[in-house]
């Protein structure tokens, strides 16, 4: 017969094995999981639009922050980190992005919001002048993993 230490082993190694096969079939599972977050971001009101002393042009503004983010939570999903970045393009730069605000979502319970609220950083940019520049206000989110991966 063979020893306790034998046997000892030959349980560790099948539960170790199952483990493993179970970690991979429930990571594998997550794959099929296609999220469908719906986002709406609309500016209320400007509240103020001022010329620095530097020269530099400072907006505050009205948002309204709606959305349903619920489908981004899976049995894998620790939280999901969202912000709303403007979008917009001026003279000297094709590209530019500034985050109005921003929040972490802890669990799926709270994955539908609606949010009326002022911008939470400050939008400053030097050659702004607001003058037939378009805003495109996006809502991007990123989910964290237990594995403490984003995806």
């Amino acid at each position: 017969m063979h020893s306790f230490g034998h046997r000892a082993n030959a349980v560790a190694t099948f539960a170790v094995t199952i483990l493993a096969a179970m970690c991979f079939a429930a990571s594998f599972s997550d794959n099929f999981n296609t999220p469908t977050p719906t986002a709406s971001v609309k500016i209320l009101n400007i509240n103020w639009f001022q010329k620095e002393a530097n020269g530099n042009d400072e907006v505050s503004m009205t948002l309204n922050i709606s959305a349903d983010l619920s489908s981004l939570f899976t049995w894998n999903t620790k939280q999901v980190f969202v912000f709303v970045a403007a979008e917009y393009e001026t003279p000297q730069n094709a590209l530019n992005q500034v985050s109005l605000w921003d929040g972490i979502i802890p669990a799926k319970e709270h994955a539908k919001f609606l949010i009326h609220t002022t911008n939470k950083y400050r939008f400053i940019d030097q050659q702004f002048k607001g003058q037939g520049i378009q805003l495109d206000n996006a809502l991007a989110h990123y989910a964290k993993d237990w594995q403490d991966v984003c995806r």
